[in-house]
C-alpha cells in the first residue's frame, strides 16, 4: 500500500485514478477536502476496495501516526498543499499553515514511523514530495530553463511556502535519514482541475458567456504539462529515483497565457460554437496584473529523461484537445464542485471545516 496525501485534489486525484488503473496495489488517500479537493474527483473509484479514503489533515500528527501504524504503507506521496497564487496573495496564512507547518508535522510522523520498520522495509520506504517550478522564481525571455541546480528565488507567498517545504524535506533527509524524493513540476492542466485556474476558468466562463480575464497583456509564459504525463513521471520517480534527489518535470510546451486562451477559444469554437455566432475570443478582456506576477517559467527536464527515461507523451496540442473535450463532456462535474449544495453534502458526510 501507498499513502497519498491530497489525493482528492486535481493532481492527486488524477494520480490515484491512474495508479489504480495500472496497479492492484492499494492506495490510502488522506485529504482535508478543502474547496479544491472533493470526492467528486474520485467518483470513478466508488466501490473499489483498493481505494481507502480518510478525510483529514496532514498536520494532524495523531491521525497521521495512527494511519501509518495501521496501514503500514511502503511510501508516502505528498500532494497536499495550498496551490493558488491569487489566494496566497489575499490570504497567505493558510499557505504557511499547510505548506510549511503541516508538511513539517507529516515529515516528523514519517520519521517516527520509520523507526518501527525492519531494516528491509526501512530501506525500501520512500517519501515523495511534489513541488513546483515557482520556487525558482522568474525567467527572462533569453534565460535557460530551470534546472535542478538553480537557486531558489520565490516571489509569491505560495512559492515561498513551497520553497520552505522543499527545504524541510531536504533537511529531514540529511539530518534524520528520511528517504526522500522531490519533484518540481511546471504548470499542470487537464481533467478535474478546479475552475479557478486559467484553462478551466476560460472554458467555464466562455460557455457561460462571461468575460475571459487575462492578467496584464497576456505575455506571461508558462511551461504547460498535461496532468497524465505528470502522474507518469511521479510513478517513475517513486519506482527508480535516487534517494535525496530532486527531479524537474516539464511538458516542453512554453506558451504565453494569451496563446493558451486563444487555443482554448479556437477549440471551443469548433466543438461548442457560440449560439450568437462569432468566436469566443471576443469575450477576452485584459485585467490589471496581479502583484509580483512572474514573467516566465520553463523547465529543463533533461535529468529525469536521462536517469529515468521519462518523456512527456502529450504535446500541448494533443493535451489541450483532451482537456477541452473532457470539460465539455463533464459539465455536471463543474456544476457540482462549484455548488453550495456540494459543500453542504460534504459537511453532512464528514463534518464542518472543509
Amino acid at each position: 500500500m501507498i499513502l497519498v496525501t491530497g489525493g482528492a485534489g486535481f493532481i492527486g486525484a488524477n494520480f490515484v485514478i491512474d495508479w489504480l488503473a495500472q496497479s492492484d496495489e492499494p492506495v490510502l488517500n488522506l485529504d482535508k477536502l478543502t474547496y479544491a479537493g472533493n470526492l467528486d474527483n474520485l467518483r470513478t473509484l466508488a466501490g473499489d476496495t483498493r481505494h481507502v479514503f480518510v478525510r483529514g489533515d496532514i498536520g494532524d500528527a495523531a491521525l497521521v501516526a495512527r494511519l501509518l501504524a495501521e496501514h503500514r504503507p511502503r511510501a508516502v506521496v505528498n500532494f497536499a498543499a495550498e496551490s493558488h497564487v491569487d489566494r496566497s496573495i489575499h490570504g497567505p496564512g493558510a499557505f504557511i499553515d499547510t505548506n510549511i507547518v503541516a508538511t513539517w508535522r507529516l515529515l516528523d510522523a514519517v520519521r517516527a514511523y520509520l523507526v518501527t520498520l525492519d531494516a528491509a522495509a526501512r530501506a525500501a520506504f520512500r517519501f515523495l514530495h511534489v513541488s513546483t517550478d515557482e520556487v525558482y522564481g522568474s525567467l527572462d525571455a533569453g534565460d535557460a530553463p530551470f534546472a535542478e541546480t538553480n537557486s531558489y528565488q520565490p516571489n509569491s507567498p505560495y512559492s515561498a511556502s513551497k520553497a520552505a517545504s522543499d527545504h524541510l524535506v531536504r533537511a529531514w533527509h540529511h539530518t534524520f535519514g528520511v528517504p526522500v524524493l522531490t519533484t518540481n513540476c511546471s504548470n499542470n492542466y487537464g481533467p478535474l482541475q478546479f475552475p479557478e485556474k486559467l484553462i478551466p476558468l476560460v472554458i467555464h466562463n466562455a460557455l457561460a458567456g462571461k468575460p475571459l480575464p487575462i492578467y496584464g497583456d497576456g505575455s506571461n509564459v508558462r511551461d504547460w504539462l498535461y496532468v497524465g504525463d505528470h502522474c507518469a513521471a511521479i510513478r517513475r520517480v517513486l519506482a527508480a529515483g535516487r534517494v535525496g534527489e530532486t527531479y524537474n518535470i516539464g511538458g516542453r510546451n512554453e506558451m504565453s497565457n494569451l496563446q493558451v486562451v486563444h487555443t482554448v477559444c479556437d477549440l471551443l469554437d469548433r466543438h461548442a460554437p457560440r449560439a450568437p455566432g462569432g468566436s469566443y475570443r471576443e469575450q477576452i478582456v485584459f485585467v490589471t496584473d496581479r502583484p509580483g506576477h512572474d514573467r516566465r517559467y520553463a523547465i529543463n527536464a533533461d535529468k529525469i529523461a536521462a536517469e529515468l527515461g521519462w518523456q512527456p507523451a502529450e504535446t500541448f496540442g494533443s493535451g489541450i484537445e483532451k482537456t477541452v473535450r473532457w470539460y465539455l463532456d463533464h459539465a455536471d462535474w463543474v456544476a457540482n464542485v462549484t455548488s453550495g449544495a456540494y459543500r453542504e453534502w460534504t459537511e453532512r458526510q464528514y463534518g464542518a471545516g472543509a
